[in-house]
């Protein structure tokens, strides 16, 4: 109920009413006549065009500042004032050292320095002084500063020369720049008759009183870019009260799309917060019974999942990620088909590889109908989506490595190519827009495997939860536990195996998980690891540890291999699934040989079947009902000495016989029919493993080492 409210907000407020339309496609229903007025909307790349060329229509806004004008050449002449005092303290000094107290470099301050002793030496008068070059540097730098000195170099032609609150638009090329004027500054002085030393000293004077007088205003341009984007119509018409917005039969064109969706939109102003609220009660009932669809489908067919709330939070996930991506393109204005970023594909794959292909499709079907609902009934992308997604649950229905994820690829490409090109050629889309959707889809269909696969690893450890990509990476033989069974309960680890065949097989015919069959069985043993010559089958030289136990001890040392093979699992993280196998394949089962031998040694009245049963508890999933009677069987059959057929399945007949009227299958779903096929999968591979051998030439001889 928290998924169905959580989506039935994100729905667009008014305009999911009307279905979504395409350009190309026919209005099948009825004349839409508008019930009131409103404005249309204009298309999104129209508007947005619009509003570019109204930003490039801005001239960037230079402020003339005059004060500064007559800020830089006051500036000069205090400065004129300041280094010919300098200069003359210099040379009226007593020191025979010079100190250089301004900007200017050593070589430019010595050279002015020279000539002012050659004036002072001079009768006065004479054409060459000191104050005759400052004011030429004055007349220099007035004539650039009057052009006019720009901050920054504009990247348009035009500028607009604001004094006061006029504008004056001119050209950018008729002003400076603060380089170009140090350069024209340095060119007039060249043009002077002066030696190079004199030439090179007012070039760096003068260069360092360059100052912009025309400062742009980054701000006031930016007002004025405000201003007239704000003049731009978001409308280009309006559609007055009953008017006809479209006929029956028409193809809707470009202009009736933008009349159909800016009616939509009005409607949903319009509506006001009471038809609001009936609006969402609406959206709420709608994706109710959506859902309710696939609710009933796990109550039914899948109760171990309806039962979890784990796996349905983990379902509720993966409906509000599809559902929350799809609010969030809703609101995107770009001008691109972004709704084939909606990964449905991903999600598809991840609850295929979780649960299985069936719950996969269907809950793949329910989520394309709701974010078709929140894209305004958009029969287009439901059908491209519910295909796509379709491809990417077959081609995870029976995973066997993560790579085989990557193959999805190539068949989510497929399913999205296939649709674009037909609804586009049904639309008379032109082949730039196809492209752009099959570009868009491509992504989708190479960024769902990987999606997939990260995310896969995050639910399994959040979630807890066992695929069988995980079934088959402990299956695998350098897993710390079945190295440990194989090099020290070596016994053990055969019949392990045995009992893998023979699970696998029996689970293959009554329709369990064949993988989690053989992987349970893997491990059902894994205890016996810890003290492994308690037990018959690693008990190399003959001899018995039990001959010597009394049935207590016997009975205690057995069921250790259950309570410590579980720590052992939980210890190295094997998933609950794996870890019910180790008491599950025993049940509540009596150790009948220890039972039988202590009512020998004690009578039947002082010995309790209790005290010699398994604590359980009986196994209660097809899986587990299988590996417990494979366990019995195949130890059975072992012992059998010229095993036949007759023989073998007389014994498993008996095995299966008891366990059922000891009631250790009272509480799994297996039937009777299932028994029967475990039967049957049972003598075959048996039969198969204790078949008869003809004898080499010799063979006694050589079994005797003679």
């Amino acid at each position: 109920m928290v998924t169905v409210l959580a989506i039935a907000f994100m729905f667009p407020r008014g305009e999911s009413i009307e279905s979504e339309v395409a350009v190309g496609s026919i209005w099948i229903h009825d004349d839409l006549i508008a019930p009131f007025s409103f404005p249309v909307i204009k298309d999104e790349v129209v508007y947005h065009e619009q509003l570019h060329a109204a930003e490039q229509s801005v001239y960037p806004v230079y402020l003339n500042d005059r004060r500064s004008s007559g800020l830089i050449l006051d500036s000069l002449n205090s400065y004129n004032v300041f280094l010919i005092r300098t200069i003359d303290e210099t040379i009226n000094s007593d020191t025979s050292s010079v100190i250089n107290p301004t900007f200017l470099s050593t070589e430019s301050f010595n050279a002015i320095l020279r000539l002012r002793r050659r004036e002072v030496n001079l009768l006065q008068g004479k054409e060459f002084n000191l104050k005759t070059l400052f004011d030429k540097v004055q007349e220099i730098l007035s004539k650039i500063t009057n052009k006019g000195i720009l901050s920054e170099v504009p990247e348009k032609d035009n500028i607009a020369v604001r004094e006061g609150n006029v504008d004056k638009i001119e050209t950018s090329e008729d002003f400076f720049s603060i380089n170009e004027a140090s350069q024209e500054v340095i060119k007039l002085i060249n043009k002077t008759g002066y030696s190079s030393e004199i030439k090179s000293a007012l070039a760096e004077y003068a260069t360092h009183f360059v100052f912009p007088n025309l400062i742009f205003s980054r701000e006031q341009t930016a007002e004025e870019i405000e201003q007239v984007k704000n003049n731009v119509s978001r409308y280009t018409g309006i559609v007055n009260e009953n008017e006809r917005i479209i006929a029956k039969h028409d193809r809707v064109t470009k202009e009736a799309k933008l009349k159909i969706d800016s009616y939509k939109i009005a409607k949903g102003e319009n509506i006001g917060e009471e038809g609001f609220l009936i609006q969402i009660l609406g959206n709420f009932l709608h994706i109710t019974s959506l859902i309710t669809l696939l609710t009933i489908y796990l109550f039914l067919f899948r109760k171990r999942i309806f039962h979890d709330n784990q796996k349905i939070l983990l379902i509720s996930v993966h409906f509000l990620f599809i559902a929350f991506i799809t609010y969030l393109i809703n609101n995107v204005t770009i001008n691109a088909p972004m709704q084939y970023l909606i990964f449905v594909p991903a999600a598809s794959m991840l609850l295929t590889i979780v649960f299985d292909s069936r719950v996969g499709f269907y809950s793949t079907v329910i989520m394309v109908l709701i974010a078709g609902a929140l894209r305004g009934n958009d029969y287009t992308f439901v059908v491209m989506n519910l295909f796509a997604g379709a491809l990417a649950v077959y081609t995870v229905r029976d995973i066997k490595n993560r790579s085989q994820i990557f193959r999805s690829f190539l068949f989510i490409l497929s399913g999205y190519t296939l649709t674009v090109i037909g609804f586009g050629l049904e639309r008379f889309a032109s082949w730039d827009n196809i492209l752009v959707e099959l570009a868009f889809a491509g992504s989708n269909a190479l960024i769902s495997p990987v999606l997939t696969y990260g995310l896969l690893i995050f639910f399994e450890r959040l979630f807890k939860i066992t695929t069988d990509l995980t079934l088959l990476e402990l299956s695998n033989f350098d897993k710390p536990l079945l190295k440990d069974l194989s090099r020290k309960a070596p016994g053990t680890f055969n019949h392990s195996m045995t009992l893998g065949t023979l699970g696998e097989a029996a689970a293959e015919k009554i329709g369990a998980n064949p993988l989690l069959t053989r992987v349970g069985a893997y491990y059902h043993d894994i205890g016996k690891t810890l003290i492994p010559q308690n037990f018959v089958e690693n008990q190399l030289n003959n001899r018995n540890i039990h001959e010597d136990l009394s049935p207590e001890q016997s009975v205690k040392l057995i069921l250790q291999h259950v309570t410590e093979g579980k720590k052992l699992a939980e210890e190295y993280a094997i998933p609950k699934e794996i870890i019910d196998f180790i008491p599950m394949h025993h049940g509540t089962m009596t150790m009948s040989f220890f039972y039988e031998k202590a009512k020998k040694l004690y009578g039947d009245e002082k010995v309790d079947i209790i005290d010699y049963r398994y604590p359980g508890p009986k196994p209660n999933t097809k899986e587990t009902v299988i590996i417990m009677l494979a366990d019995s069987c195949e130890s059975a059959v072992r012992s059998i000495e010229d095993p036949d057929s007759v023989k073998v399945e007389n014994v498993i007949d008996n095995i299966f016989k008891a366990r059922i009227e000891d009631g250790q299958l009272d509480e799994s779903p297996i039937t009777f029919n299932d028994i029967n096929k475990i039967k049957e999968a049972f003598i075959t591979i048996l039969l198969g493993q204790h078949h008869k051998r003809i004898k080499y030439p010799k063979q006694e001889e050589i079994e005797k080492g003679e």
